[in-house]
C-alpha cells in the first residue's frame, strides 16, 4: 500500500486554510515528501504523520512556493532525532538552492545528499518504491515524478492449506522462497497466482501541456496534477 496525504494545494501564495504545494507519501515505515512550500511543517503538524520517517524529498522545481518551507522541515527532521540519511532529488540548480536555504538550518543530525536530475532517470527508494522523473514544460526546469510499488502475486490461501503448509511459512512463499513441509518441497508457484500490476502514483506540478506526460502517468492509481496557463495572454 502507498498512503498519500496532501499537505497543501495552493498555488503562488498561501491562503487561510490552504497551504502551498506539498504531498506526503508513505510506503512501509518510510516517508517521501514531494515539494515543500512555505509553512509545510505547520500543515504537517495538523496530521498524525511524524517527521522521523522521511528518507526522501523530491522537488519538482525551484520556485519559492515549492521550496521555501525546506529549512523548517529539515529542522523538524533533526528535532525528531532522525539520524539516518535523507536524499533530496530535484532539477538542475537544486544543490545551490538547498545550500542557500541551509544557511538558516546549518546543523542537522543526519547526512543530507542532493541528487540533480534532468528527467528520464529512476532510482530505488527506501520502502520499496521506484522513483522515475520526467522533464515537463515550465518557465524553469521542472520535473514530474512517478512512484511505483511492486505487488506480489495473490496468495492462494486454500491451496496452501490443502498442501498442509503452516501459516508460519506463508510469508516465505510470498517472498518467492521454497519451503519444506514434512519432507516435501513446496514451491512458490504452487500457491501464488498470476503476477499483479504494481501500485502507481504520479505527481505533476506547474506544467504546461507536455506530450510525454500522458504516457508517463498512464496506469496511475492516483494522479496529483496541477497545471499553469499555457498561453502568454493568460499568465496573470
Amino acid at each position: 500500500m502507498i498512503d498519500a496525504c496532501l499537505l497543501g494545494v495552493s498555488g503562488f501564495m498561501p491562503l487561510p486554510g490552504r497551504w502551498l504545494s506539498a504531498l506526503l507519501l508513505r510506503s512501509g515505515r518510510d516517508v517521501v515528501l514531494c515539494d515543500c512550500g512555505e509553512g509545510t511543517q505547520i500543515s504537517w503538524k495538523e496530521t498524525n504523520w511524524g517527521f522521523r520517517g522521511v528518507a526522501t524529498i523530491v522537488l519538482s522545481h525551484l520556485h519559492a512556493d515549492h521550496v521555501a518551507g525546506l529549512p523548517g522541515v529539515l529542522f523538524m527532521l533533526s528535532h525528531a532525532e532522525r539520524t539516518e540519511p535523507v536524499t533530496i532529488y530535484g532539477p538542475p540548480g537544486t544543490e545551490n538552492v538547498v545550500r542557500g536555504l541551509r544557511t538558516i538550518a546549518p546543523r542537522l543530525r543526519y547526512p543530507l545528499e542532493i541528487v540533480e536530475w534532468q528527467g528520464g532517470e529512476s532510482a530505488e527508494l527506501p520502502g520499496g518504491l521506484e522513483l522515475r522523473a520526467l522533464a515537463v514544460e515550465h518557465a524553469i526546469p521542472c520535473l514530474a515524478y512517478s512512484f511505483t510499488r511492486p505487488r506480489a502475486p495473490r496468495f492462494a490461501v486454500e491451496r496452501a492449506r490443502a498442501l498442509g503448509v503452516p501459516v508460519t511459512l506463508w510469508s516465505h512463499l510470498q517472498r518467492g522462497e521454497t519451503v519444506e513441509v514434512e519432507g516435501k518441497l513446496i514451491r512458490p508457484e504452487e500457491v501464488l497466482g498470476a503476477p499483479r500490476r504494481g501500485l502507481k502514483l504520479t505527481y505533476v506540478t506547474d506544467t504546461q501541456p507536455t506530450p510525454e506526460l500522458p504516457g508517463f502517468a498512464a496506469e496511475s492509481d492516483l494522479l496529483v496534477c496541477e497545471g499553469m496557463y499555457g498561453s502568454p495572454e493568460h499568465e496573470e
